[in-house]
């Protein structure tokens, strides 16, 4: 469905603007009164990586005339495979300086406003307040909740995008503006179980796709600020970039959904790690008293080695994140043969019964949901290394890459 116009059109373009927008104008769709509308827009993008790169760089040259850049972090070289707005000089920058630095490139017109700052309770409705329109690139589900219901609250249509590997997905959530449509809650009213779905940092991401669905969002953020074409009201638009394949489904909205329902139990904003949870209550039970440093380890090690100690060191990543680093005397079972249970006879032939376990993976969050199920299993000594292989590379061994 076609929605009227979020922006009232600016005043004038300047002769330069003209000649710059010149491919819009002759559009008729857009033509003079779209691209004023842009120019008069207020676009927040939260993020500055995967999403929020190609996003700011062609709201710029779109013409956007304010764009807000919510990012707190800073520029690390394994970004740069796909978050095309830094470049090698930026490496230890403010991503949020880096991405108006490359604005001002793209378009000088643009005027960017930072906020830098991690979103939280206590800032998120200050910093949404004055724009027309949010862009999501955030990638974890706590700031998804809670940008939509801060979005909700304060009456802001927003795009929202995500990726993982090779697949992406998209769409827009306007319920104050549209009768009847979603909002985020509608299409995920639980967030997944924790440890269920990695993140692009523990699963990957194809550079690429980072642009195919930044695009996108760009494309229906262009139509809602404009007024013309079918925004992705009430559709979900997925993309698996393998098969090469665009689907759309249809979302309804949930009348029992808890912020946009008829009887909403969210009526204000709440503690969205709690809601979202990083890892399951019984990995964090599990990790109370049995997590130990990259230090401890490195000692436990040299014990093992000179015959003091016995233990069995598990790595339950990927085989080939395996393939990037390692922590030396690691054995490899993936977490998902401890979800099928396969890795327990795998675990009993390595122990002989007697032996500690001691588990690790990238951070420290896939390690503390299996050593849940190890000590469910009877493995009552075992113990995850807090900080995983980062840490360890990062304290012990800094001659091996990170990823």
């Amino acid at each position: 469905m076609s929605l009227p116009p979020l922006v009232e059109p600016a005043d004038e373009l300047t002769l330069d603007e003209v000649r710059r927008y010149s491919r819009h104008l002759i559009i008729p769709d857009v033509g003079m009164s779209g691209q004023k509308r842009l120019k008069n827009a207020k676009v927040l993008v939260i993020g500055a990586g995967g999403l929020g790169s190609p996003a700011l760089l062609y709201l710029a040259a779109a013409g956007v005339g304010t764009l807000g850049i919510a990012e707190f972090d800073e520029v690390d070289e394994s970004n740069l495979q796909r978050q095309i707005i830094h470049g090698q000089s930026d490496i230890g920058k403010s991503k949020a300086e880096s991405a108006k630095e490359s604005i001002a490139e793209t378009n000088p017109y643009v005027n960017v406003v930072l906020h830098e700052e991690r979103l939280d309770n206590d800032n998120v409705m200050q910093v949404f307040e004055g724009y027309d329109l949010i862009v999501d690139g955030t990638d974890n589900f706590a700031t998804r909740y809670m940008v939509n219901d801060a979005a909700y609250f304060l009456g802001i249509p927003y795009v929202w995008g995500s990726i993982y590997r090779f697949d992406g997905q998209a769409s827009v959530f306007a319920p104050k503006q549209v009768d009847d449509a979603p909002c985020y809650r509608c299409l995920y009213p639980e967030p997944p179980p924790p440890g269920m779905v990695p993140s692009c940092a523990e699963g990957g991401v194809l550079g690429v796709l980072c642009a195919s669905i930044g695009a996108i969002q760009v494309n229906e953020a262009i139509k809602l600020l404009t007024g013309i074409g079918d925004p992705l009201v009430g559709q979900l638009m997925i993309y698996d970039a393998l098969e090469m394949e665009y689907r759309k489904l249809k979302v309804r909205k949930d009348p029992n959904c808890a912020l946009c329902g008829e009887h909403p139990t969210v009526t204000g904003l709440i503690d969205y790690d709690t809601f979202c949870g990083a890892v399951s209550e019984e990995a964090s039970e599990a990790a109370v008293g049995s997590t130990i440093s990259v230090v401890q380890l490195s000692h436990m090690l040299k014990e093992r080695e000179n015959g003091e100690r016995d233990f069995v060191l598990v790595d339950v990543r990927e085989p080939n994140e395996a393939e990037i680093n390692h922590i030396p005397g690691a054995v490899l079972i993936p977490k998902g043969d401890f979800l099928n249970g396969s890795a327990l006879e795998r675990l009993t032939e390595l122990t002989g019964g007697d032996k500690q376990i001691v588990m690790h993976c990238k951070t420290g969050v896939r390690s503390a949901e299996t050593l849940a199920i190890v000590k469910g299993a009877g493995y009552a000594d075992a113990v995850h290394v807090g900080g995983g292989v980062v840490a360890w590379v990062d304290q012990i061994d800094p001659s091996q890459p990170t990823y």
